[in-house]
């Protein structure tokens, strides 16, 4: 049975709500930060850097739905959500001291972030009818793309200049073998989620988009 998809498809409240609260908070952490670095263990580890480019990221999808699609496409809540969580988590476990004091959590983050990124990317660019060889594709390249630029950009904005650039390679190692082994998850969840029937309005749905129910 096959039905034309609706213009519009209203994401669960929760989800929009979690998305303009994770822009906010992480607007206002980053503006904390800078004004005190102090109070928001920055100091040291790109925190301009990090003021620029994730408020970047975080509304680049706002940004590219709202002059390219919004006349014709629902916007992507979900998959906005998934970008904005990486940039909050990782300016709040600064904020709380996260990075420093629980040994796992720098691992745990690269596992998680690329991971969550490599989801955004496959809900905003695939269709639901996607192969899971196509699925997994599509998370590794962009995945180890993204591990890649952020362990060259974490090279330039702090770690050249710091004590921890003498075991930086193994830990450069570690963290894209996290981040791979999370897009992989990624894929494997998202593949499964729509051989059930989930996720099926989570990216822009144009007008004339058949859906297979």
């Amino acid at each position: 049975m096959t039905d034309v998809a609706a213009v519009r498809h209203p994401a669960p409240a929760l989800v929009r709500r979690l998305d303009i609260a994770g822009k906010a908070l992480l607007v206002l952490m980053l503006g904390t930060a800078l004004a005190f670095p102090e109070l928001g263990n920055l100091e040291g580890k790109g925190a301009v850097a990090r003021a620029v480019a994730y408020p970047a990221l975080a509304f680049t999808v706002p940004v590219v739905w709202h002059v390219w699609w919004r006349e014709r496409a629902s916007f992507p809540w979900l998959a906005d959500l998934l970008i904005t969580i990486t940039c909050f988590t990782d300016i709040l476990g600064n904020r709380i001291d996260l990075y420093d004091t629980v040994v796992w959590f720098d691992d745990w983050m690269h596992f998680m972030n690329t991971g969550l990124l490599a989801a955004a990317v496959i809900l905003l660019t695939l269709p639901r009818s996607a192969g899971l060889g196509a699925t997994l594709e599509r998370a590794l390249a962009f995945g180890a793309t993204a591990a890649i630029g952020w362990e060259l950009a974490e090279y330039f904005a702090f770690i050249s200049e710091s004590t921890e650039r003498r075991s930086a390679y193994t830990d450069t190692l570690g963290d894209l073998t996290l981040g791979l082994l999370g897009c992989v998850v990624a894929a494997l969840a998202i593949h499964t989620a729509w051989r059930r029937g989930k996720l099926r309005t989570t990216a822009p749905q144009l007008e004339g988009t058949v859906v297979t129910t």
